[in-house]
């Protein structure tokens, strides 16, 4: 069954990292590939871009909101169609570490069983940064 209503969901992890470290590491884009599996295999600087060649949606860019004091690492992911879809991610200070938090939106037409879906992805993928990060 598909809604229309608008609907956010919070993935987060918890990683025990200084939140300064994360933040470095998941704001840089050519990191993307070794933790954002949604985003594909490769991504390179093209044109001052970052596009992601092997997204399983085909060939997308991805732009980061500006390096920022305060742990947004919110950024715009431009579908093939054109559509751009925000996604909002904060490195949030947590003691010694930090917490990481995305928030999955629904977009237009998107049903509860592919919101659930993106859902899953998002967590997985702050799985495998909280790994990588740990390993550090």
């Amino acid at each position: 069954m598909e809604t229309t209503a608008s609907k956010s969901r919070h993935i987060s992890t918890h990683i025990d990292r200084p939140a300064h470290e994360v933040y470095d590491y998941a704001s840089d884009p050519s990191n993307l590939p070794a933790w954002a599996q949604g985003l594909g295999g490769s991504i390179a600087e093209i044109d001052g871009k970052w596009v992601a060649e092997s997204s399983p949606m085909g060939s997308v860019e991805v732009s980061f909101a500006k390096r920022n004091e305060f742990g947004v690492l919110d950024h715009d992911v431009t579908l093939p169609s054109g559509e751009i879809v925000y996604n909002p991610v904060r490195v949030i200070a947590d003691g010694a570490g930090c917490e990481v938090v995305f928030t999955v939106r629904r977009r237009p037409g998107m049903s509860d069983d592919d919101l659930q879906r993106d859902g899953e992805a998002v967590a997985a993928d702050l799985t495998v940064l909280k790994q990588l990060m740990e390993r550090a």
